[in-house]
């Protein structure tokens, strides 16, 4: 049988390199990418090949629309078909919103949501054609809420949360579901900015006691892109217990 095939921004580290081993491991041909970080790709590469699927990676900005069509042109060239999506491509910037330059905001915005637009519009035609496909995104509890000084990731979650929706609900009569994960706080690179006392501090305020793993995010992906063809327009929050 024709093995599916899963693509996963922003795989080099972290949830999205969890999820793209994660779906290997299920029998998945895999296509990653990230912008700037070719060693950590190829590792996370290495290990994917390991478990008997193919791997394509790319390096470069998924906010740039050339990248996109290069990166996706690869993908459909080799495999045909995109069965999974999983924007996952995203940084963060603390600190106040009046000190941000309009440079900075961009930037946030670019990597966080227009690299969503782009490869979701990537991938739609062809998902369109066969009446099948799943696109999910890694969103975050503050875009369900609203976090202090992270006012600009806050926004690009939140937008993330209203485009699933939204997209949901243009895609589901062709039978593609859209979904996001609200994550909490996991325990990956974008929280080195913190403190090991803020770190606790923050652990305290969990009911779990304890921050999330990738591997954690990864299994709910595969859950959420597997199991339930009735599943769309959700944001499903991983957080143990916290907001």
């Amino acid at each position: 049988m024709k093995k599916k095939v899963a693509v996963i921004t922003g795989a080099s580290r972290g949830i999205g390199r969890a999820i793209g081993i994660k779906y290997a491991q299920k029998g998945y041909h895999v296509a990653i990418c990230c912008k700037s970080q070719k060693d950590k790709l190829r590792q996370t590469a290495k290990e994917i090949t390991s478990l008997g699927a193919e791997c394509i990676t790319f390096v470069g900005d998924m906010g740039n629309d050339k990248n996109v069509e290069r990166f996706f042109q690869a993908v459909h060239s080799q495999y045909g078909q995109i069965d999974v999506l999983v924007n996952n491509a995203g940084v963060s910037r603390m600190g106040l919103l009046q000190d941000m330059t309009p440079e900075e905001w961009d930037k946030i915005l670019t990597a966080n949501l227009r690299s969503a637009f782009l490869c979701s519009r990537a991938t739609i035609p062809e998902m369109l054609s066969r009446h099948s496909g799943k696109i999910l995104s890694i969103s975050s509890v503050w875009g369900n809420v609203g976090a202090s000084m992270e006012v600009a990731y806050s926004t690009t979650k939140g937008a993330i949360n209203a485009f699933t929706r939204a997209l949901a609900k243009e895609l589901a009569p062709s039978g593609i579901q859209v979904n996001a994960i609200a994550c909490g706080m996991i325990d990956t690179e974008m929280n080195s900015c913190l403190s090991p006392e803020e770190i606790a501090a923050i652990q305290e305020e969990i009911p779990a006691g304890r921050m999330g793993t990738p591997q954690e995010v990864a299994e709910l992906a595969y859950q959420i892109t597997e199991n339930n063809e009735y599943l769309t327009g959700q944001i499903i929050t991983l957080d143990g217990g916290w907001i």
